[in-house]
């Protein structure tokens, strides 16, 4: 890795603990740069702008997380579980990130990017990785018509997110019942 790529990534890693222990308000260049250990003029090399600053952010969480997840719901797959079993271990796996300055920044920069257009497409993007993600999961537990159900598992654990970030609870409780009822609705669509 070069000099200049392993300063761009102290910048977003950087951006992304300020955010979430503080908050959007405390990203100015100045305090980044401090965090990340740059310069200022190394900072607005990489980054222009704060908009241009918050976009690659809230990207580089997103796709660190897509590949982590992928790399999960890959295993899930590979294991042949069943719905009930396949919430246990979403539960288990949401504990490893359950609580921490990034998910916050995450949440952070999702809820910034409804005032500000210029990281709104990045928002958007991420949350359709996310969507795509949970349509994998679910044909992968042959969950009829997962696309269309995908978006309500991601607003799910979204919430669920919050609940945790908001209450201090860094054990995921509830991710699996919650998980299995969105999962036997969509096994059972006649039911509703």
């Amino acid at each position: 890795m070069s000099t200049s790529q392993a300063a761009r990534d102290r910048i977003l890693t950087a951006t992304l603990r300020l955010i979430g222990e503080q908050g959007i308000g405390a990203v100015t260049n100045r305090a980044v740069a401090k965090a990340a250990g740059v310069s200022l003029g190394s900072l607005t090399y990489h980054f222009p702008s704060q908009t241009d600053l918050l976009r690659e952010s809230l990207q580089t969480f997103v796709d660190s997380e897509i590949a982590r997840i992928t790399a999960y719901a890959t295993r899930l797959r590979d294991s042949d579980v069943d719905p009930d079993q396949a919430a246990d271990l979403v539960e288990k796996a949401i504990i490893e990130f359950a609580y921490g300055p990034e998910q916050i920044a995450n949440l952070e920069l999702h809820l910034h990017a409804a005032r500000d257009p210029g990281v709104r497409d990045t928002s958007a993007r991420s949350v359709a990785a996310y969507d795509r993600l949970a349509t994998a999961v679910l044909t992968a537990l042959d969950i009829p018509d997962a696309e269309r159900h995908a978006p309500a598992v991601v607003a799910m654990l979204y919430g669920l997110a919050v609940r945790r970030l908001s209450t201090g609870d860094t054990s995921a409780a509830g991710t699996a019942d919650a998980f299995r009822l969105l999962l036997r609705g969509a096994l059972n669509p006649g039911s509703d």
